[in-house]
């Protein structure tokens, strides 16, 4: 009789063991393990920050002005945008001195892989001279001011950005040109 409580115990631990395929549960060692990892918060973090600070687009850009005497041109366009967004450019020509044919010139680099969709007002005339497109607005009087709003879209193909310039011609005469660059991230 002394033999079975020896039986009946060893019985009993056999039970006890988890069954087989299954393991004890994991030991929790870092306080992340049931949380999200402090890497991913912090990368998360640093694409806001830039993100508030104008690095990845989409913040207000100053305009450009150029006095040339017998006119002043102003351009306001992003000078950061990413690719595919929609975009404005205002472009404003005061006369100083009489204009015998307002002309606003655009070299095709600037509009590399962009579609432009509206210039509103539309020009009396359009060409292409002398490696630039050309949008004739007629006479403009001194302290006369002509507003064109220039709508338009980047192309998927455009990468890192573009750069070219808008200038002034009275007629066939050049009267100043502003360089312009359009950084564009992907």
């Amino acid at each position: 009789m002394g033999s079975r409580p020896v039986v009946a115990a060893v019985g009993q631990e056999d039970r006890m063991q988890a069954p087989e395929g299954l393991e004890s549960p994991p030991q929790r060692l870092r306080l992340w393990d049931r949380h999200a990892s402090p890497i991913s918060i912090l990368v998360l973090g640093a694409l806001l920050l830039a993100a508030v600070l104008g690095f990845t687009g989409g913040q207000p850009s100053p305009p450009r002005t150029a006095d040339f005497g017998a006119a002043r041109l102003t351009v306001k366009t992003p000078a950061i945008i990413r690719n595919g967004e929609f975009f404005e450019t205002d472009v404003t020509l005061t006369a100083n001195a009489p204009l015998g044919d307002a002309v606003i010139a655009v070299t095709p680099t600037l509009w590399r892989d962009m579609t432009v969709n509206t210039m509103i007002p539309a020009p009396v005339e359009e060409s292409f001279e002398d490696g630039r497109f050309h949008f004739s607005y007629g006479p403009l009087e001194p302290g006369e001011r002509l507003r064109v709003k220039i709508d338009g879209q980047i192309n998927p193909p455009l990468f890192a950005g573009t750069q070219g310039d808008i200038a002034v011609f009275d007629g066939e005469r050049r009267i100043g040109a502003i360089p312009l660059r359009i950084k564009v991230l992907p």
